[in-house]
């Protein structure tokens, strides 16, 4: 057995390349059933991030659906997601380039089935009887914000006629028609709330000419989130709130005064996510006598089964540490799902025999697990002794040891949303990091998901504070521990992490360097220059604008500058709508006077997010050069250089 060489971190060479990652790896979601078919669709970065729908067929065989140049991806929201239905081996879907429904048959090519016009679709359902779909549109035709309704529209495109069903209120989302045809539920929400603040669950009487009567909401509204309504078998209509501070199940029973809500099964967990993007399913039924549900405890997640008559929550085993998009069909249920050692993957399960089978994998990369860093979660004390969560990764290779003495720099990841929430799944652009000599802190801030509304709720008014805090106190925590370097503390994130990263950079003097991915750095210039969906969330997370103008101002990173004292690499999409490009700009030209290290990468045809294979291995290999070349450390293999500015000044050459 070979010794492992001894390096400093930071050098060591791993086999887990940004080449490795982006061409062995896609995104899986979306999964659909179809009789005895399985639908799902692939993100597939060297396909230039086009979306696939992709089928499996009973006998094993697994093709492409979708042809080329079709992209399957609404801009509902921006955000997206319910972007495809199946029906009787019809697939509908929406195009991102044109943002119209087609339709395709089996074999067939695809066909459009709405007009040219500046309607876009998402999270639709097949009204058989009616031979239409129902569906959410966001119409943006007219002056001002952008209208959402729910409407119905011919499944052949024959007929260009489309009827609004609901309207009035700001956003909807989950149309979803009982058993019989006879009833339409769905949600809605208005600004200033967001999907995870206050939403109403409503109920309609399908009329003989297809138009909706008698609505009546049946729960929601104040400080209640609902998601996910769902009719059972037996026409019972099962839903997830959060009015016991935790994401529950719960069912609507109809009575003569008009109906009454029952809790299914009472647990400090979380049955559900934020409503970010549509088409989430955290459950489904196998029979009206079984339920098949996913939920999640201190950041992992679990399957089980639950009966509704005797309301007995009955665990089911799986290797599994991240579960999703759970559909169900007789005897069998499909779901996304994840370890921390194993890529995310497609997954089955016979309900009977409990077998698992994977369907696809988001890669086949076989990789040693002398390279992998297994993810420890965490809890660590933050202010008002308060405490916050993550995830730990310590460095991990095989091949290499460190000096004596030296303990590794870290990286503190902020994830997104900034409702959201990070996972113990496998992520390979984490053991990027971790088989180079880094230790990785993947923060669940205080506001993130997964912990119950209240634990949400810590970020209310108070963003750019609470969860600037967590991540500076759990690198604070590490380092106190002695398991990583005090000295060589970074931190990144993306959009929400962005704006975090870059607070973090400039109120507080704990990392010595950071990037920031698409990040916000002027509050003002969100709240007035934003999309529909986000155009209000400040409201909550600072406090409404204009009043409280001072706010913004005070927790912006472009206004205090002055406290910046420390290198910043940028990373943007030069199409992104949500975090306009001048919002990195104008960061890198303040440190650019004042003569910092910084870095500013721009990618032409990018949204929100990148996609493309090339962009994600360049931002990947970049911020590694970035902090290389900033704390001094070699590089085991050579990479794309980035023009770093101001970067030979005395202080950069003490480091």
């Amino acid at each position: 057995m070979t010794e492992p060489r001894i390096a400093p971190y930071g050098s060591w060479k791993s086999p887990i390349t940004s080449d490795l990652i982006v061409a062995g790896t896609i995104g899986l979601g979306g999964v659909r059933l179809d009789g005895d078919a399985v639908y799902w669709s692939e993100l597939r970065p060297t396909e230039g991030g086009r979306n696939v729908v992709v089928r499996r067929t009973a006998d094993g065989q697994i093709s492409d659906v979708t042809p080329p140049p079709f992209n399957v991806r609404s801009r509902v929201h921006e955000y997206g997601g319910g972007a495809f239905l199946v029906h009787q081996g019809t697939l509908y879907f929406s195009n991102f380039a044109d943002q119209r429904l087609y339709r395709q048959d089996v074999g067939q090519e695809p066909v459009a089935i709405t007009p040219e016009q500046a309607w876009r679709y998402a999270d639709g359902v097949v009204d058989a009887q009616r031979h239409r779909i129902i569906c959410v549109r966001e119409d943006h035709t007219g002056e001002g914000e952008p209208v959402n309704t729910l409407v119905s529209l011919g499944l052949d495109g024959q007929d260009a006629t489309q009827t609004v069903l609901v309207s009035g209120n700001d956003f909807y989302a989950a149309p979803r028609l009982s058993p019989d045809g006879s009833r339409l539920a769905w949600i809605c929400w208005n600004h200033p709330n967001m999907p995870w603040d206050s939403t109403e669950l409503w109920v309609g009487e399908v009329s003989a000419d297809g138009s909706i009567a008698q609505a009546q909401r049946i729960a929601g509204g104040g400080a209640e989130s609902i998601v996910q309504p769902l009719w059972s078998p037996d026409g019972t209509l099962y839903f997830v709130s959060d009015r016991s501070n935790w994401w529950n199940l719960y069912r609507w029973i109809p009575t003569t005064q008009g109906g009454e809500v029952e809790a299914l099964c009472p647990m400090a967990a979380e049955f559900a996510f934020p409503q970010w993007v549509f088409g989430y399913s955290s459950y489904d039924f196998e029979s009206a006598e079984q339920l098949i549900c996913t939920y999640t405890q201190n950041g992992i997640s679990y399957l089980a089964s639950l009966n509704p008559t005797t309301k007995q929550l009955t665990a089911i085993e799986t290797p599994y540490t991240e579960i999703s998009g759970v559909h169900c069909t007789q005897g069998k249920v499909v779901f996304n799902a994840g370890s921390a050692t194993q890529p995310g993957a497609i997954v089955q399960l016979d309900l009977v025999t409990h077998q698992l089978q994977v369907l696809r994998r988001s890669s086949e990369l076989e990789i040693d697990p002398g390279y992998l860093s297994v993810p420890e979660a965490i809890a660590f004390p933050t202010e008002n002794n308060l405490t916050a969560y993550g995830f730990y990764y310590p460095p991990k290779n095989k091949d290499f040891q460190a000096t004596a003495g030296e303990r590794p720099p870290l990286l503190v990841k902020s994830h997104g949303g900034p409702t959201g929430a990070t996972s113990a799944a496998f992520n390979l652009k984490i053991q990027y990091w971790t088989s180079r000599g880094f230790a990785v802190l993947d923060v669940n801030y205080g506001g993130s998901t997964g912990y119950g509304r209240e634990y949400r709720e810590r970020l209310k008014g108070q963003w750019g504070i609470v969860d600037v805090d967590d991540c500076a106190n759990g690198a604070r925590y590490l380092a106190e521990q002695g398991k990583v370097d005090g000295d060589r503390l970074v931190i990144d994130g993306g959009s929400a992490g962005g704006y975090t990263t870059l607070c973090a950079l400039t109120f507080r003097d704990v990392f010595k360097a950071g990037a920031s991915y698409y990040g916000v750095s002027d509050l003002e210039a969100l709240a007035t220059d934003t999309h529909k969906f986000e155009s209000r969330y400040l409201d909550s997370l600072i406090g409404p604008y204009p009043e409280r103008k001072d706010l913004y101002i005070e927790r912006s990173p472009i206004h205090a500058t002055q406290s910046l004292n420390c290198p910043v690499i940028f990373f943007q999409g030069d199409e992104d709508k949500i975090v306009p490009p001048n919002q990195a700009e104008m960061m890198v030209d303040a440190l650019r006077k004042k003569g910092l290290p910084v870095a500013y990468v721009l990618y032409e045809g990018e949204q929100h997010g990148f996609r493309k294979a090339e962009n994600i291995k360049r931002t990947l290999d970049g911020e590694f050069y970035f902090y290389a070349k900033v704390f001094g450390f070699a590089m085991a293999d050579e990479v794309e250089p980035v023009a770093i500015e101001n970067l030979t000044i005395p202080r950069l050459q003490q480091v």
